[in-house]
């Protein structure tokens, strides 16, 4: 019979329990683990040294060694590091936590999940545990991953325009090769061939086929015009480990394909099962904070390399909400790059002069602005404005009115777009054009106020740019070693 491996273990510990308690428990652990050192993190009403160093309390737990970490408050950039510079250190595969509360929270301790996942290591309690989501590597090209902090984000919108410039920059060394996994997508891995002249009948056809055509797969395909590879998972965990995902499947597809580099793009706030070399991370200025910056939003943010902060204006979030979510992330990893975007929409063919009927997934709050850029930016009469994508009942009664009044459907791909929307166009003999969100930067002086656009996305633009080239430096370096 087989015996399972001793995990190389490091704990966490707390003043608030009596040392030989601890001593105890401690024993009970090394039955299965090998304890290579500890974490005490705070509280010492049961110390009768109240004021013992580490060497004095690591030899009184009985523990080879032992790291002092105030996981109380305090600055979460310092906690986070402390964390998973003892899980290196250790070379621990895993952190078991013996503390309770006062001393850990729930804030505290899963800011300490987020720094031990970000470090390798699993992290397991009394009655739950955490295990590092799996990171497949990558071994014939440079990769980057675009993740997520929720749904509706814009996420596949950023990945898009992230797309367009690498492939622009690379595209004499092979151009981009886009993964995308959806809720919606095929059940073996496919490849999307990029398209040059946008075609609805294609999707049509996909979609009266029983497919979901307006997955991410096809956005990513027709908007960035690149090969895409469509995926599907089902099912999220707190880290971003999707339950099942055909992602590991299409790897050998990346592989072969001759490009310079892959961007796999995550689902919602599940992230890409690969070892990528380089991360951005797309959060929502609208969400909840603690959604970016707390829970497990900590963890991505510690695997990020940049990350873009969209709907950042009214009436989403306030120039004081935009600030302090900024200041928030560099809290958590001091140095990581936000900017602070925008969206506006970026139809695929002219409507200048036309009688429009727009449809998308975006807040009924934000219509009257995106509706302003259709007709400001585009020359597009907006004859009707329906948020409904995502609202099948509703959308039916949208789409009735503007067979009646529209001479364009215009439309996201996205939710109905194609079953229903495109269905309806092509029943009421109506043009129809796809609608795409291009992200723009915000002044961050005026970030949260409405018209604080920028000219154009210029540092936004340079930031993307320099993630491809960190993406294939790493891989370069680990190529060579």
């Amino acid at each position: 019979m087989s015996v399972a491996p001793r995990l190389r273990t490091l704990v966490v510990i707390d003043g608030e329990h009596y040392p030989p308690v601890v001593r105890a428990a401690l024993d009970r652990l090394r039955e299965h683990h090998d304890v290579v050192g500890g974490l005490f993190a705070g509280g010492r009403e049961k110390l009768r040294a109240g004021d013992a160093g580490a060497g004095q309390l690591a030899a009184e737990f009985g523990l080879p060694a032992l790291t002092l970490v105030d996981l109380r408050g305090g600055d979460p950039a310092a906690v986070a590091g402390a964390v998973a510079g003892a899980v290196r250190a250790a070379g621990a595969e895993v952190v078991v936590d013996l503390s309770d509360e006062p001393v850990l929270g729930y804030r505290e301790r899963l800011l300490a999940v987020s720094a031990a996942l970000a470090a390798g290591a699993a992290y397991r309690g009394a009655d739950f545990s955490f295990d590092p989501p799996p990171r497949l590597p990558l071994h014939a090209l440079p990769s980057l991953n675009v993740i997520g902090t929720g749904k509706r984000v814009g996420k596949t919108a950023v990945a898009g325009h992230l797309t367009r410039l690498l492939d622009a920059r690379y595209g004499d060394e092979g151009g981009v090769v886009v993964v995308a996994m959806g809720r919606g997508g095929p059940p073996e891995p496919e490849v999307v061939p990029g398209r040059d002249v946008l075609n609805a009948e294609e999707l049509l056809a996909a979609s009266r086929a029983g497919r979901h055509a307006a997955s991410d797969c096809f956005e990513d395909a027709v908007f960035a015009r690149v090969p895409t590879i469509g995926c599907r998972r089902c099912g999220g965990g707190m880290a971003g480990a999707a339950f099942d995902t055909n992602v590991p499947a299409a790897l050998p597809l990346v592989e072969g394909s001759g490009a310079a580099l892959a961007v796999f793009e995550g689902s919602g706030a599940v992230a890409p099962p690969v070892a990528a070399d380089a991360t951005l991370c797309v959060a929502g200025a609208a969400q909840p904070p603690e959604y970016v910056t707390g829970y497990l939003g900590t963890y991505r943010l510690l695997m990020s390399d940049l990350v873009v902060l969209t709907m950042c204006e009214l009436p989403f979030a306030s120039p004081a909400e935009v600030s302090a979510l900024t200041a928030g992330v560099r809290a958590v990893k001091p140095g990581l790059e936000v900017v602070p975007t925008v969206f506006r929409p970026r139809p695929a063919r002219s409507v200048a002069g036309r009688r429009v009927a727009y449809f998308s997934t975006a807040p009924v709050e934000a219509v009257p602005v995106l509706t302003a850029a259709l007709r400001d930016e585009h020359g597009a009469d907006v004859v009707l404005a329906s948020s409904d994508l995502a609202d099948r009942s509703a959308l039916a009664d949208a789409v009735g009115r503007a067979a009646k009044e529209a001479e364009v459907f215009l439309t996201e791909i996205k939710a109905a777009a194609i079953d229903v929307v495109a269905e309806a166009a092509v029943a009421a003999g109506r043009e129809l054009v796809f609608c795409d969100n291009e992200p723009r930067a915000v002044d961050a002086g005026r970030a949260g106020a409405t018209g604080g656009v920028t000219a154009a996305a210029a540092g936004l633009d340079d930031l993307l740019l320099r993630l491809g080239e960190t993406a294939r430096a790493r891989y370069k370096e680990r190529r060579d070693a």
